[in-house]
């Protein structure tokens, strides 16, 4: 098994001038050296006809006899087979899987490259010489493919690059067509204390408490009954007290959620990709795929639109992270969102806002949902001085408050609570 070689990350310039000079010779057909052959002979023939030079006549027609020998040697199309491994179509953000590739030639074959097209997400493009392929003998090669970021991005075409002996002429051959690869954004173990009781004196639900099997945070333990789930039978109280006793879970609030993630490309960090709007995707991700796990119902909420319809079961998570996986930054403001809760007649429902700047506007709509007794709480995206608003405008509305700071764990971020909240 051969290793497909990555070329090495140069800078965007590079890139731009390597992308142009691709196309260019696959519009063509020659390769840099066959430029400069063309361009050899073209001077060479103006020149002959300025000063009438028989020798320069015939170097410009020479070097055009060879560029059409190097087009006909090269013509011939490479009787080749190529398969690609099946690539998972969902992969996660940072995850490195390794790529083979199966080639087959009807006859013996020598000096092509192959070459993966990838995205620079994905990682650098690798490309391989291969001096001398069996006919009838399958090689294998493989590559690494890095999620770097999350995303959609197409994986391919693989393709064969040829040419003739001399080098002056390039053509190419699609073995393999893209596939669509879709990389999840990175998941964190998160915590939203908003959603569970801290204490209950007298032991009473709140109004719009809904009984759940499970819920966040350890409640407390009670002695088994028939139809409860031996998975949750604590057996140390077992063997101290000889009693069988189950463990319950704090009930939360309401089994309802609400994520809107805020896509308004102005107060966003600049850049692509976005720091800040990659954090609030991750903790979107976070915050949903934890609560869908538990049972709850989740809906994603977007600027423009709702980017997902409730979903609800540890099942569904997929379908959530391929939304989050597709979205992308918006100019469309905040306030358009929140507009769209208020005229929800529920009040059932705990909302996280993800956002980097909770302005004047947004604020005071905001605050219509706070009225009507529902659950807010205000995921500050921290990465400027002016987001250092966000907090006390939304602590002051009364709203649970948490900040998120780059390269802070999400789990972290989430137990610190800035605003006290008024429930």
């Amino acid at each position: 098994m051969n290793t497909m070689a990555a070329t090495k990350p140069g800078s965007s310039w590079a890139r731009w001038l390597r992308a142009g000079r691709e196309g260019l010779a696959r519009l063509t057909g020659l390769t840099p050296a066959g430029f400069g052959v063309l361009a050899v002979a073209v001077v060479c023939w103006f020149l002959g006809k300025l000063i009438a030079g028989r020798v320069l006549y015939l170097i410009a027609y020479g070097l055009g006899l060879v560029l059409v020998v190097a087009f006909v040697t090269g013509r011939r199309p490479l009787p080749l087979e190529g398969e690609r491994s099946d690539a998972r179509p969902r992969l996660a953000q940072g995850e490195t899987i390794t790529m083979e590739v199966k080639l087959k030639a009807a006859r013996r074959l020598s000096t092509f490259i192959l070459e993966e097209r990838l995205p620079t997400a994905l990682g650098e493009t690798p490309r391989v010489p291969i001096t001398s392929l069996e006919g009838g003998d399958p090689i294998v090669h493989d590559y690494k493919l890095v999620c770097s970021r999350r995303g959609v991005f197409n994986l391919g075409p693989l393709v064969a690059k040829w040419g003739d002996p001399f080098g002056f002429t390039e053509r190419q051959a699609v073995l393999v067509e893209p596939a669509e690869v879709l990389v999840h954004p990175a998941v964190e173990y998160v915590h939203d204390r908003p959603l569970t009781r801290l204490f209950e004196d007298p032991p009473i639900r709140p109004p719009v408490s809904k009984p759940w099997p499970q819920g966040l945070e350890f409640y407390g333990m009670r002695a088994y009954a028939p139809g409860d789930d031996i998975r949750r039978i604590v057996w140390r109280a077992f063997a101290r007290t000889g009693q069988v006793l189950v463990r319950e879970s704090e009930q939360g609030i309401t089994d309802k959620m609400t994520i809107l993630l805020d896509q308004d490309r102005r107060y966003h960090s600049p850049g692509d990709p976005s720091l800040s709007f990659e954090a609030g995707v991750k903790a979107a991700a976070s915050v949903g795929v934890r609560h869908l796990r538990e049972g709850y119902q989740v809906t994603l909420e977007g600027n423009e639109a709702r980017l997902l319809a409730p979903l609800r079961g540890g099942r569904t998570q997929m379908r959530f992270l391929d939304a989050l996986a597709r979205v992308e930054r918006s100019p469309e403001p905040l306030t358009s969102a929140i507009i769209r809760l208020v005229s929800d007649p529920s009040r059932d429902t705990h909302v996280v806002v993800i956002t980097p700047r909770l302005d004047a506007d947004a604020a005071s709509r905001l605050n219509f949902l706070l009225q009507r007794g529902v659950s807010v709480l205000v995921a500050a995206l921290m990465w400027d001085e002016e987001s250092a608003d966000t907090l006390g405008v939304a602590s002051s509305l009364g709203c649970q408050v948490v900040e998120i700071r780059p390269n802070t764990p999400l789990a972290v971020s989430f137990r610190r609570e800035v605003g006290a909240g008024i429930r």
